[in-house]
């Protein structure tokens, strides 16, 4: 790959900026000859009132903004690293955001004039650069291994740039999308970094038992995400009418492409699993409580999902010492299921360290994890007792 160095001037670079607010996106510079955010780059994360003010500070104060990288496609040039300075510097001079000068709020347009040409005659340094694709892009993830470093998907979106990406970024990675706020409930993570889509391909991609880069590379020229967006769709319609209550905020993140696969061939009480989860939400003896919404799933059959508080020593202390003083006293076993036998054992008493601590009423039903529901028992039967 070949690097030229040049110099730009932010007037030159900011004619015939172009942003899109609804999508996050800069989209065009230097009198529509830079694409400023080719596919493979991630959405404008400088809008939080302090990385794009400081880019404009920087210039006020003459400082440099770093190397900018451009591609030279043959048509066009492409922001290869810069984009994000580029974005902000635009976005100021073309008034969508204000910058605090001397204790009062300015826009580019109620700067003084010095001022304003300070900001258009700053020089930037920019390498354009030509090359093969797998070259532009290998280059691509070396620069951005410094500064905010990209999210896998990032990185996957600029490997398997494209048609597909293009549409998939236009429906999952748009923060101004109304269905956003429903995904939020289920999906963790930022639509700008690409966290949404990243679930949503990965949901798709294991469905078929494909890798998301295999998934991506197979529909690489596709021009529309009808399967895409249809079965994302369909895993957040069937956590709807699985779990009618109110989201809880333990349901972000979950795995729910996997546990759709696992069990959405599956009927369900939709009011019986709601009071079901509202209990096991409420109980303290559940320590994982993200594993309850799988553990309903499954029937409430693998507690290990929950991994449920058991007896603390002070409580197995309590209750052994409490069935030894009774069992001498009527000379059987502190076991109370060999008290209950004819064998050997009938009598024996056991030490603390040879008994194990059990649920009289079984947790899984609804017994809870006190002393006055623990009851121990030899190792032998207590393993042997299972949940009954």
């Amino acid at each position: 790959m070949r690097a030229d160095l040049n110099q730009y001037s932010v007037e030159d670079v900011c004619e015939g900026f172009v942003y899109n607010e609804l999508e996050g996106r800069g989209l065009y510079g230097l009198a529509g000859q830079l694409v400023i955010q080719p596919e493979y780059q991630r959405n404008y994360i400088y809008n939080d009132g302090k990385r794009d003010v400081a880019v404009i500070d920087s210039l006020l104060k003459g400082y440099p903004i770093g190397l900018i990288y451009f591609v030279d496609n043959g048509q066009q040039f492409e922001v290869l690293d810069g984009q994000q300075r580029i974005t902000s510097v635009g976005r100021f001079v073309t008034g969508k955001f204000a910058i605090l000068r001397n204790g009062k709020e300015q826009v580019f347009s109620s700067l003084p004039p010095e001022e304003r040409k300070l900001i258009t005659d700053s020089e930037l340094l920019v390498y354009v650069c030509t090359g093969t694709e797998s070259e532009i892009k290998e280059w691509f993830q070396t620069i951005n291994i410094a500064g905010v470093p990209l999210k896998p998907q990032e990185l996957l979106n600029a490997i398997y740039s494209g048609p597909f990406v293009t549409a998939a970024k236009a429906e999952f990675s748009n923060s101004s999308n109304a269905l956003q706020q429903k995904w939020s409930a289920y999906v963790k993570g930022d639509p700008k970094r690409q966290e949404v889509l990243a679930d949503a391909l990965g949901w798709v991609a294991a469905s078929k038992g494909q890798a998301v880069d295999a998934y991506m590379a197979a529909h690489r020229v596709d021009t529309g995400i009808a399967e895409l967006k249809t079965y994302f769709t369909t895993v957040i319609d069937w956590i709807d009418s699985v779990f009618t209550a109110s989201p809880d905020k333990l349901m972000r993140g979950l795995a729910w492409g996997r546990l759709y696969e696992a069990y959405h061939y599956q009927s369900y009480s939709a009011a019986q699993l709601n009071a079901d989860l509202q209990r096991l939400l409420g109980d303290p003896a559940v320590k994982s409580r993200k594993g309850i919404y799988e553990y309903l799933l499954g029937g409430q059959q693998d507690t290990t999902l929950l991994d449920v508080r058991i007896f603390d020593d002070t409580i197995k202390r309590q209750a052994y010492q409490q069935q030894t003083t009774k069992a001498q006293v009527a000379g059987t076993s502190n076991c109370p299921l060999c008290a209950h036998g004819h064998n050997a054992n009938q009598t024996r008493t056991y030490a603390l360290n040879e008994m194990e601590a059990d649920h009289v009423s079984a947790w899984s039903r609804g017994g809870s994890t006190s002393l006055n529901n623990c009851e121990m028992l030899c190792v032998t039967h207590n393993r042997s007792k299972g949940n009954n």
